[in-house]
């Protein structure tokens, strides 16, 4: 009941993901990041299982398709579930069960995703492409993720409404949590705002504290 979009970034290894539904919080439970290692997003009849286990396979060295495989197996609603998976060169693997609602595929290649469903038709993941490969190279991934939202919610979106009321953007820096995850839920026009919103997310004093954040000293897992 969404659509969205996974890239890595080739000059610099890092991840992202961006979403936009008319769905509730899909920032919270579709996109699925972790640095150095890859991104899944998860939707349709969500399970977020799958971008948490897939996370973990992919840090064991598995690649997507095989992390995308063995996960059809663990779920035995694979029927309802689509999503998606990168992986830490940049392939990527897709699936989209025969139970997902409306119009709904997948779109995959080296370095880029792109899933739908309940959608107005299956174009929408093209004209996502384009405008994700035809941005200024200058942009950084955040940007280049949302545009192409912009680009999906301008060719028609969800069939369900006009526009998305939940939308959300994630990418890795070099630390174990993302260094940019931003969300805007229940909000008319919300990729507008998600828009709006990286924009102050690259104020100066934003981007000091994000430094900051990143010059932190990684903590035992476990207490001796």
């Amino acid at each position: 009941m969404t659509f969205s979009i996974i890239a890595r970034d080739p000059s610099n290894g890092r991840f992202g993901v961006a979403v936009a539904s008319v769905h509730l919080a899909v920032g919270s439970t579709v996109p699925h990041i972790r640095s150095g290692i890859g991104a899944v997003a998860t939707q349709a009849h969500t399970n977020p299982y799958l971008g948490i286990c897939g996370l973990e396979r992919l840090e064991q060295g598995e690649d997507a398709q095989s992390v995308l495989e063995s996960l059809l197996i663990d779920d035995p609603d694979r029927d309802l579930r689509q999503f998606h998976v990168i992986d830490a060169a940049g392939a990527t693997s897709g699936w989209t069960g025969e139970r997902c609602m409306g119009a709904a595929a997948h779109l995959c290649e080296q370095d880029l995703s792109i899933a739908g469903n309940c959608l107005v038709n299956s174009d929408i993941l093209l004209c996502m492409k384009q405008a994700f490969l035809n941005c200024d190279p200058d942009w950084k991934l955040g940007r280049r993720l949302i545009h192409a939202l912009q680009a999906g919610e301008d060719a028609g979106g969800d069939h369900r409404s006009e526009q998305a009321t939940s939308a959300a953007v994630q990418v890795s820096g070099t630390s174990a949590f993302p260094l940019l995850d931003l969300r805007i839920d229940y909000q008319e026009k919300a990729v507008n705002a998600l828009q709006d919103l990286y924009q102050r997310s690259q104020d100066q004093w934003v981007q000091e504290w994000r430094d900051e954040l990143a010059d932190l000293k990684t903590l035992k897992r476990f207490a001796a």
